[in-house]
């Protein structure tokens, strides 16, 4: 039942209430509910004060020989009818009192005095150490309103960029953390109260319990209107049961699906050319791999952008559906009720799609069954947890088998990670160690020849310094890419050409046809001064 008809439920409870209590103190009853909007408000009769004190509330002045009426509730004390009365009568003038329930009491009030738009601090990430900042935003979010907390907190989030926010009961206090640009921050401590407030609105809108012992989740989305316009955020709840109470993590993922395009992702000429190839010939499988995160969901659903016309069927299941895309059948798979990807896989292979995204890939039925699904005609996008393209498919291996009949089936598998993008007005240039020179020339050392390699003996690095704009000297993200397409000798381990299979020997393959390594990527965008080693050596 929707909101509105639980409070049309209340207000109809409210006036059967107060019309039995009125019948039995022989009162005339009024249902405000025709009158609450429109009715000339009397203004001069009481003061507010007089008003809130003595639940009672002016609906007409009396003209001429015409009766004053006042709204009275059941909280009205008798003095003060009876006070009011005396009050009119020795000035030659009559009264009438009509009982009228609290919800139309409150709902007059609120045009006699109207509620004041409280505009609240915006929310400052609190730097290390910085424990000023810290306890002014506390203060604020302990400030906020009940029925305002909630969305306060998500209309806060999306406007500093968040990607999620991490709710964390202490013994003392509850801990607020939002994620921006892939850093984890502290941004208050709120009283206890708060708790039950914030976790109520929770379980209502993304329909959780909030008293459930085992973990839940969840799904809500919310509208954000803010100066740029209006858009359409979506919140993906995750919550477990602590021993303090419920923590829960909100992923907010802003749907705009203008912004699901490959040419947003800054994705370099080379690696672009590959996954193009892939997209202009949709068949065979590409495996994205990377931890939570990492913006796999992003760029899988860029491809399916890119994929997406009327001349394709394409047919999407997810654990849960992230983004909804116009033109794509998606299929929502719980597979904590015990369905499974590959039961539902199935099933829409019947539907004779082009194009199928799996969420991901967890066990041997799903990979087997993603595998023969591609060698029958169809592209399968999919995600795999595993740290290298290497190690997804020496570990797809295992969950496959050798077989020759499977070594042309994967195409493509691409490990990606974010990390915090330089701010270019502030960054600052340094000349790097003797002990740094070293390593990173190490790294680049057996670089592809068709990648542009700079030069290593004199090289500088570029390091964050923060700025009102930037506060941590980083704004936005850059994507990192390590690309593995499968070759010819890649698809030897697959065969059964091999007698060894392990990642090290799959990634002295890979790179020997060209791959360029995460670490790799990282360090070469460390060079260009689009991020820092420290970055780099935090993610990857």
């Amino acid at each position: 039942m929707d909101e509105d008809k639980i409070q049309q439920q209340r207000r109809e409870h409210d006036e059967t209430a107060t019309r039995e209590r009125a019948a039995i103190l022989g009162v005339r009853y009024l249902d405000t509910r025709s009158i609450e909007k429109d009715l000339p408000l009397a203004k001069d009769m009481l003061n507010i004060q007089d008003m809130y004190r003595g639940r009672i509330v002016p609906l007409v002045m009396g003209a001429d020989d015409a009766p004053y009426q006042f709204g009275i509730t059941t909280n009205t004390p008798q003095s003060v009818a009876t006070a009011l009365e005396q009050e009119y009568n020795q000035q030659g003038k009559s009264v009438q009192f009509f009982m009228i329930s609290g919800s139309g009491f409150r709902a007059l009030m609120n045009r006699f005095d109207p509620p004041k738009e409280v505009i609240y601090d915006d929310i400052q990430i609190a730097k290390e150490g910085d424990s000023n900042t810290l306890a002014q935003v506390s203060k604020t979010l302990n400030s906020v309103g009940t029925d305002q907390v909630f969305d306060y907190l998500i209309d806060q989030a999306d406007k500093l960029g968040a990607s999620d926010i991490h709710i964390e009961n202490q013994r003392d206090a509850i801990r607020v953390r939002m994620r921006v640009d892939g850093a984890l921050h502290e941004v208050a401590e709120l009283d206890k109260d708060r708790y039950r407030i914030i976790l109520g609105a929770l379980g209502s809108r993304a329909n959780i319990s909030i008293a459930s012992e085992d973990a839940q989740s969840g799904h809500m989305q919310k509208e954000i209107t803010n100066e740029a316009g209006t858009h359409l955020l979506n919140l993906r709840v995750e919550t477990v049961p602590t021993m303090y109470g419920q923590d829960a993590v909100l992923r907010l993922f802003n749907f705009d699906q203008s912004l699901l395009n490959l040419d947003r992702l800054n994705i370099r000429p080379e690696q672009r050319a590959q996954i193009d190839e892939i997209v202009s010939h949709p068949r065979g499988m590409v495996l994205m791999v990377g931890p939570t995160g990492s913006g796999k969901s992003t760029t899988l659903y860029s491809m399916l952008n890119a994929l997406n016309s009327p001349e394709k069927k394409i047919i999407t299941l997810e654990d849960p559906i992230e983004y909804g895309l116009d033109g794509i059948s998606q299929i929502p798979i719980n597979t904590t009720d015990g369905k499974s990807f590959a039961d539902g896989l199935r099933s829409v292979l019947r539907l004779d799609p082009d194009v199928v995204m799996v969420g991901e890939i967890r066990d041997q039925d799903t990979a087997r069954t993603a595998i023969q699904a591609s060698i029958t005609g169809h592209l399968v996008l999919s995600s795999f947890h595993a740290n290298s393209t290497a190690a997804a498919f020496s570990r797809m291996i295992d969950l496959i088998g050798q077989n020759p009949i499977f070594s042309s089936a994967i195409r493509l598998l691409i490990a990606q990670r974010l990390v915090r993008r330089l701010h270019d007005e502030t960054k600052e240039e340094y000349d790097p160690d003797d002990a740094t020179k070293k390593w990173v020339q190490e790294v680049l050392a057996d670089l592809p020849e068709s990648v542009e390699k700079p030069n290593l003996d004199s090289f500088k690095l570029w390091r964050p310094k923060p700025s009102e704009d930037a506060p941590f000297g980083y704004k936005g993200r850059v994507v990192l890419m390590e690309q593995m397409v499968v070759t010819e000798d890649i698809q030897r381990f697959l065969r059964g050409d091999e007698d060894e299979i392990h990642s090290e020997l799959i990634e002295a393959a890979a790179k020997k046809g060209g791959m360029v390594t995460l670490l790799q990527v990282g360090v070469l965008a460390a060079l260009k001064g689009e991020t820092t080693l420290e970055e780099i050596n935090r993610v990857v």
